[in-house]
């Protein structure tokens, strides 16, 4: 091999190996609206130490800001010296209200954040905003680009509005007196948008898996043969958890996905060539993170009218990251190397070892045991 291609290979595992294996994912808020008695009531919760830090969703995690040890400064603070840093006026100024299209006002009603806990793991505080809906007849709500995303569900058993903000967008008008139901496509559209940012940048353990797919199979017909697979298992899983029917707990499918992740990349590292029963061990994988999807669907909410919209959606949204994973994988390896004779030996063995010693490290984390 040659100098430059050696230089490249050792910066790509040097990458694999600084993954912010306890970093902080960078998620969206969430956003509880109510309406009544002439107001409106926002309960966001959200990660307060990175807006804090002026952490937005430029990155995937706080550990790849420039700002991560400011971050990990107010982490490691007690909610009384949080609060104490945390400005609630220039929270407020920064909110964005629109009532009939003019400028309306915003104030912080409260603020509670938990103690210090586990500093590896993310810190979610609870806000709530109010403000006076006067005569308005409609009200759009978000807030400052600078916070990332944000996603505002209206908690009204008439009404029916779910809305993923990004770059400072506000929301479609919202009736302060009637029904407000937000329509398929435009419905299926915001869950692709939640579908596809659950991939990338959050779902780090899920590229991860990916990637061990693509690293044995970078011809298309065996790599396509995996995937659908894996995509049909996960949309299974992820209707029946969303609607109810199957609902395993978080504590025991986050360790196996990543576990599956660890037995992908073993079986990369001995087996030169796809086995027979790799497509079903990949199906019943595939149950598992859809299983994950669900829970994180969940969290994010789902239009009581939409349902299907929502589902269709956020399934796109994940296969669209899915196929992205891979056509970044092909632009950087496939297309270059794979067809070397020393592919494997230089490229597969290594990374494939290098995620499986990511995923056992997971495994460990995730049963609670470090």
């Amino acid at each position: 091999m040659t100098k430059t291609l050696r230089a490249i290979l050792a910066g790509v595992f040097a990458l694999i190996m600084a993954l912010p294996l306890a970093a902080h994912e960078i998620r969206p808020a969430i956003a509880d609206l109510f309406l009544a008695n002439g107001e409106f009531r926002l309960e966001i919760r959200f990660n307060l130490e990175a807006i804090l830090a002026e952490i937005g969703s430029g990155t995937a995690t706080t550990q790849d800001s420039p700002n991560a040890d400011k971050y990990d400064v107010f982490r490691a603070m007690s909610p009384e010296e949080l609060t104490a840093a945390f400005d609630q006026k220039v929270f407020a100024e920064n909110m964005n209200v629109l009532l009939d299209g003019a400028p309306g006002k915003a104030i912080v009603g409260g603020v509670n954040i938990p103690v210090i806990g586990d500093i590896s793991l993310i810190r979610e505080s609870n806000i709530i905003v109010t403000g006076s809906l006067g005569d308005a007849n409609e009200l759009q709500l978000g807030w400052n680009a600078a916070y990332g995303e944000i996603i505002i569900r209206l908690m009204d058993e008439s009404n029916d509005y779910n809305a993923y903000l990004t770059n400072g967008d506000v929301t479609d008008p919202i009736s302060t007196k009637g029904a407000t139901v937000i329509s398929f496509w435009s419905n299926l559209v915001n869950y692709t948008a939640v579908g596809y940012y659950h991939i990338l940048p959050l779902g780090l353990d899920h590229i991860l898996f990916i990637v061990g797919l693509f690293l044995l199979s970078t011809r298309l017909k065996p790599l396509l043969w995996q995937v659908t697979t894996f995509t049909l298992a996960h949309s299974i899983t992820l209707a029946l958890g969303v609607l109810g029917v199957l609902v395993v707990p978080s504590s025991i499918v986050e360790p196996l996905i990543a576990v599956s992740i660890v037995y992908v990349c073993i079986e990369n590292i001995f087996m030169a060539h796809m086995s027979k029963w790799r497509p079903v061990v990949i199906f019943l994988f595939g149950l598992l993170h859809g299983q994950g999807f669900a829970g994180a669907l969940t969290e994010f909410g789902l239009s009581t009218n939409n349902i299907a919209s929502g589902l269709i959606g956020f399934n796109v949204g994940v296969e669209l990251g899915q196929l992205s994973v891979i056509l970044i994988c092909f632009a950087l390896v496939g297309f270059w190397f794979a067809r070397k004779d020393w592919y494997r030996q230089v490229i597969v063995i290594p990374a494939s070892t290098v995620i499986a010693l990511i995923g056992a490290y997971w495994v460990v984390q995730r049963v609670g045991l470090i």
